[in-house]
């Protein structure tokens, strides 16, 4: 009888640690999965080279058993020539679940930056208006940045300087400790939409069904409630 207690108790045993498991996976975007941070060169529109530190960590919403998101973001640099330092952040938001953005893209004007950003998977396009291009633009105006129009945005810069896949390159972007403008653009290459080639300025689809915000979530127009479903918050 001892025999079979312990055997019941071992079991209740594992099936604990198995529900704990899957609870932990299913919450896993609740907590955070550490973060990387390196440096890029950047190859500016009038031939000049700055070196960025770019810091990302993660977590935020995902599926059980995919990695975790980038949740926040930044990159921070100097204006050519002075030590005045900028940053740019990008941080996690309830409606999105992760950062908002890829991004892809730091010019400079007149001593003006300029931040060219992707946003992030379906959601975070229609929380930005479906762009077309899909970009959202960025001018550091003063001690801030905003948000700006494609009309507003230079049209001498044309060129993608930054990596854009850093959650599959962290690990060797680390590696590297500066990335130079050869190895921005190696990781770049086997990125084939014309978005992400070069800066386009005609309309051109993003493949993103149109969204609507509904409390708790999204849901496509017409379609099943509840179609993109944002969890509630829960206790950190």
């Amino acid at each position: 009888m001892r025999n079979i207690h312990w055997l019941l108790k071992a079991f209740s045993t594992i099936g604990l640690i198995l529900t704990l498991g899957v609870s932990l996976s299913a919450d896993a975007g609740l907590f955070g999965f550490g973060g990387d941070s390196w440096k890029e060169e950047v190859l500016l529109h009038d031939g000049q080279k700055i070196v960025v530190t770019r810091s990302q960590t993660y977590g935020g919403r995902h599926d059980p058993g995919d990695s975790p998101p980038v949740k926040d973001q930044s990159i921070t640099f100097s204006l050519p020539g002075t030590s005045k330092s900028i940053i740019w952040n990008d941080a996690t938001t309830e409606d999105i679940g992760h950062a908002n953005f890829d991004i892809l893209a730091l010019h400079i004007k007149n001593n003006t930056p300029y931040i060219v950003a992707s946003p992030n998977l379906c959601i975070s396009y229609n929380k930005w208006g479906n762009p077309t291009p899909p970009y959202i633009f960025f001018k550091y105006i003063g001690k801030a940045w905003q948000q700006i129009s494609l009309s507003e945005f230079p049209v001498e810069f044309s060129n993608i300087n930054l990596v854009i896949n850093t959650e599959s390159h962290a690990k060797e972007l680390v590696d590297y400790g500066v990335a130079s403008v050869e190895l921005v653009n190696q990781l770049n290459s086997s990125l084939r939409q014309a978005e992400y080639i070069t800066i386009i300025r005609e309309p051109i689809s993003n493949g993103c069904p149109k969204l609507e915000r509904i409390e708790g979530g999204w849901q496509t127009p017409g379609g099943p409630k509840l179609a993109y479903p944002i969890p509630s918050p829960q206790p950190k």
